[in-house]
């Protein structure tokens, strides 16, 4: 890789989602050129579609499963971050077949091609490694705890430690400067909430003067990073060859209830906190399937990424929650 004072052509997997046209963004900010390869089966061309008349980026419309599309793209570049995936809780439970064979065959795919050229790569992960645990905060190096295999919401989890185990071993076994990074719940503006994403949903909800859904009991805490920071802490981490064979979460350290995030999304809507009718409880066995399990907790430990590359988030949820709200009514 080039050194990180130099630009870089950066090929972007799943460029035209919601963390990855922002990423494009920030890379492009930097003085890098983006290449981005993606299928559009979850991205949008209205995301990256401001960025199509600069000179730095291209887009290449295809899957990473493409061979011939895929190792000519990484033959031209000198770094891959490889966010294409299949997300999300209800596309887990609705279509698992199609979330593993792309997670895990897609992930495959990027690694042959990367270590065939030894390119330095970037591969994104997921908070949902942690499956179950009750360790919070969660630590790189925490045991995982999933439920059984009977459970489809923890395929999307076991699906994402394979792409690290393979990540990993390629750059055990053959050198592939290989770093991991798993973000935490993720938020900003062009999230849609069509594959389970709550705020987005809760927005939508909020502005439509329909009730929020709120799924189980809404005592869960999830920890919200605004996407500008993720990708900001993504680029450090592309920028420092000391992480290179390590995993770093990427997350916010500020945790909220969905009950008490429900409620915040009413009052920065204009809905107001005490309309207990504006708030609905749905039981996981209807909102999904039965017997669906859910994780309390969901907060990172942030030491380790802060000791490498010296970042930490800056947008407070509330300052996030307004951009969104701002984007959802434009």
């Amino acid at each position: 890789m080039k050194s990180s004072s130099q630009p870089s052509t950066v090929l972007v997997t799943g460029g035209c989602g919601f963390i990855g046209s922002h990423l494009c963004e920030e890379l492009l900010d930097h003085g890098h050129r983006v290449h981005v390869i993606d299928d559009l089966s979850t991205g949008r061309l209205e995301n990256t579609a401001h960025l199509s008349s600069q000179p730095g980026f291209k887009l290449t419309i295809g899957s990473v499963r493409d061979p011939q599309h895929l190792d000519q793209l990484v033959d031209e570049c000198d770094v891959i971050i490889h966010l294409a995936a299949a997300v999300g809780v209800e596309l887990i439970i609705r279509d698992p077949v199609h979330v593993i064979e792309t997670n895990i065959l897609g992930t495959s795919a990027v690694l042959r091609s990367a270590a065939r050229h030894h390119r330095r790569t970037l591969l994104a992960s997921t908070s949902e490694i942690y499956g179950k645990s009750e360790s919070i905060p969660f630590d790189e190096e925490d045991d995982r705890l999933l439920g059984p295999t009977t459970r489809w919401r923890w395929s999307y989890s076991t699906s994402k430690a394979v792409d690290e185990y393979l990540g990993l071993a390629y750059q055990r076994q053959y050198g592939l400067p290989l770093t991991v990074f798993r973000p935490f719940n993720t938020v900003g503006p062009r999230q849609t909430g069509h594959y389970g994403m709550v705020v987005p949903r809760f927005v939508d909800q909020a502005i439509a003067g329909e009730s929020l859904t709120v799924y189980g009991d809404g005592t869960q805490t999830r920890s919200f990073c605004d996407v500008r920071d993720t990708v900001r802490a993504i680029v450090g981490l592309m920028s420092e060859p000391a992480t290179v064979g390590r995993v770093y979460n990427i997350g916010s350290p500020e945790e909220i209830s969905i009950l008490d995030l429900a409620r915040r999304v009413l009052e920065l809507t204009g809905g107001g906190t005490s309309a207990a009718d504006r708030i609905r409880l749905v039981p996981y066995d209807d909102a999904y399937e039965a017997g669906f399990e859910d994780m309390q907790r969901r907060v990172p430990d942030l030491r380790r990424i802060h000791e490498a590359i010296g970042w930490a988030p800056e947008h407070p949820l509330n300052d996030t929650l307004r951009e969104i709200i701002e984007h959802h009514r434009g």
